[in-house]
């Protein structure tokens, strides 16, 4: 009897999958993002209380990317993908269900880990399948994220009146979604312990690439932790109307990530973060000198159109300049990763330290900052090709790459070194 061959999963359903988790991750983080306050009435928490949590979350997801990291070389993504989005599914309900504060800080600690191990291994997946199809795919797949946060706040508008633990119900989502046909790890490395040995991995481009991502996650995080506080404050925005700093962000950012696969390979990904970056500073620049309110949320709606398509271009990025097999470029995208948290600890920080007096000072540091992302942006200029390796699926699993045209591409791209 003939051996079988392994089943194997189709690209376009593992992109799918990908798109499922990404969006299943915004959607789980902005429910309970958004529901803090609710939080904070329920267990007495003070502001200062609620930012040590808030601080406990990020490192312990930090630690989980930690976690990722190590495992990659061991351990496909699909797998670790799916493990992540079980512990995320006991997490969810433990801290909104807690009956005592310990079991409350036990769910922040289950879930922060869990976020980890699932905002690593999304991006593994993203890049795998994006270099399945050998064209940019991690802007949309990003925009996923985006689409299940706006998801995930309309949730708790539309149950603002149910009793808290009524978010608990979201923990089936995880569940289903692990189910997913997630791309399998084709090869295995014969030295797992060798897989990001200094002299193999180019982790000089790779940090600079990080660099940008550190600068996405410091304006973004900057604009979730202060833009309400600055429209209320700053610009006498009405209470009611404060989370119009973060809405129309949260839908710029949606439109331009759900473009950004075609705006990346028409224009290429540096003159694509170029003008977003001056965008960016543009639109902060707004921000900083608005008289009124509503201007004010004009320049936060064009930020996020701005810095939409930064991390999502630096993953792609940096799993482009690994090189390598799988298993190693895995195990830079969860190190990578690192710089996600590093980004929003000091975003949130330097905008509250430098706008103690004036939240226009405060805004000024990002504004500043963002234009790094102009000579950055050179180190990205390998990520609008089709990555060393690639297989292109057939033209029924969303279009080829075998044209002459697409070979010629093909030929003209180098990994990023």
């Amino acid at each position: 009897m003939l051996p079988t061959a392994p089943p194997t999963v189709l690209p376009t359903r593992a992109r799918a999958a990908t798109a499922a988790a990404f969006a299943t991750q915004g959607l789980v983080f902005i429910s309970l993002t958004t529901r803090l306050p609710d939080f904070s009435d329920k267990w007495g928490l003070s502001e200062v209380a609620l930012s040590g949590l808030l601080l406990v979350l990020v490192l312990v997801a930090g630690a989980g990317s930690v976690v990722a990291e190590k495992v990659a070389a061991r351990r496909d993504s699909a797998t670790l993908l799916r493990a992540g989005l079980l512990v995320m599914a006991c997490g969810l309900p433990t801290l909104v269900l807690a009956g005592s504060q310990a079991v409350f800080v036990a769910g922040i600690v289950g879930y922060g880990f869990a976020l980890g191990l699932v905002d690593a291994a999304t991006n593994m997946q993203g890049v795998a399948v994006e270099h399945r199809y050998g064209r940019p795919l991690l802007p949309s797949l990003h925009g996923f994220w985006t689409l299940g946060g706006l998801v995930g706040a309309a949730v708790t508008l539309a149950t603002a009146t149910l009793p808290l633990g009524a978010t608990a119900a979201l923990a089936v989502v995880p569940v289903v979604v692990a189910a997913a046909p997630y791309l399998p790890r084709v090869h295995t490395p014969p030295d797992p312990d060798a897989v990001l040995e200094e002299a193999a991995v180019p982790w000089r481009p790779i940090v600079l690439v990080g660099a940008a991502m550190v600068v996405f996650y410091m304006v973004d995080s900057a604009s979730a932790a202060w833009g309400p506080l600055y429209l209320e404050d700053v610009v006498a925005a009405p209470e009611r109307l404060v989370a119009l700093a973060t809405f129309p962000y949260l839908l710029a950012s949606l439109v331009v990530r759900l473009a950004g696969d075609r705006l990346v390979t028409a224009y290429g990904a540096v003159l694509v973060l170029r003008v977003g970056a001056v965008v960016a500073a543009v639109a902060l620049a707004v921000v900083v000198a608005a008289p009124t309110w509503p201007v004010a949320v004009l320049g936060f709606t064009v930020l996020g159109a701005g810095v939409a398509v930064i991390a999502p271009l630096s993953f792609s990025a940096a799993g482009r300049i690994a090189g390598g097999d799988q298993a190693r470029v895995d195990a830079v995208v969860a190190r990578f990763n690192q710089f996600n948290y590093a980004g929003a600890l000091l975003g949130s920080v330097l905008t509250g330290l430098a706008g103690a007096g004036s939240l226009r000072v405060g805004f000024a540091v990002p504004m500043v900052l963002v234009l790094a992302l102009v000579p950055l942006a050179r180190t990205f200029a390998a990520v609008s090709g089709p990555a060393p390796g690639a297989t292109a699926p057939p033209p029924s699993a969303g279009g080829s790459v075998s044209s002459p045209a697409g070979a010629a591409h093909r030929r003209r791209s180098r990994p990023g070194r």
